[in-house]
């Protein structure tokens, strides 16, 4: 299989580049995302919910809309991506007292202990050079029984397999886009390197699955 290759750069801090995702169409993978958390925990979501790396905040604030009995703490390293989730955020009347954007790496010792119900995260896996540190952090913050749901992509078995899921799924995308998905594919673990990443950590109660030709998801509870 082929190895896993890091990311050129850690955090976007382009503005460019973040009005470029800010732009993008992300709803498929958005939707998966928002879909997989309300099948995870049926009916309405109510308590407090962490989401690491949230970008440009669409899933935090979908979330939010979705779900009136939530608070949500959305957290960030790229104060560029949190520029934008604010100027959403202000669009939105009502959301505005129970959202919560923040910026911060992982480790964060400062997120409350067992503090939330619910502790998710889309995208963010594949960008941390040491991935315990997202593991770590859902252990610290979610409470006993807490929901977790942790979406990424997979790293395809050969480059042949990046280049077909760019042209599937970036063909149209501008050139920045492009490359930074192809980075992230070459950078993303596979599912059996996140299981042995859970295994380490002492999350036996998270599986992991595929969930779309490109993505996947650890799904579960945290032990009572």
């Amino acid at each position: 299989s082929m190895k896993r290759i890091p990311e050129p750069e850690e955090l976007m801090d382009d503005a460019a580049q973040a009005r470029a995702y800010a732009e993008a169409d992300f709803s498929e993978p958005n939707d998966l995302f928002v879909d997989l958390l309300e099948r995870l925990v049926p009916g309405p979501l109510s308590g407090r919910l962490l989401d690491l790396g949230c970008g440009p905040g669409e899933i935090p604030l979908r979330i939010a809309d979705r779900h009136p009995g939530l608070h949500i703490d959305a957290l960030d390293g790229a104060p560029v991506m949190l520029d934008i989730a604010r100027t959403r955020l202000d669009t939105l009347s009502g959301l505005a007292g129970r959202v919560r954007l923040l910026c911060e790496y992982l480790p964060c010792p400062d997120l409350r202990a067992q503090g939330y119900e619910f502790v998710v995260s889309n995208s963010l896996l594949h960008h941390l050079e040491d991935p315990s540190a997202l593991w770590q952090t859902v252990i610290h913050c979610g409470r006993p029984g807490a929901a977790v749901l942790v979406m990424d992509l997979a790293r395809p078995g050969s480059r042949i397999a990046v280049d077909a899921l760019v042209e599937t799924h970036a063909m149209d995308a501008p050139e920045v886009l492009r490359r930074d998905f192809r980075n992230s594919l070459f950078a993303a673990y596979t599912a059996d390197e996140v299981r042995e990443q859970l295994r380490r950590a002492g999350l036996l109660t998270l599986e992991v699955n595929p969930v779309s030709d490109r993505h996947l998801a650890v799904v579960g509870q945290l032990p009572f």
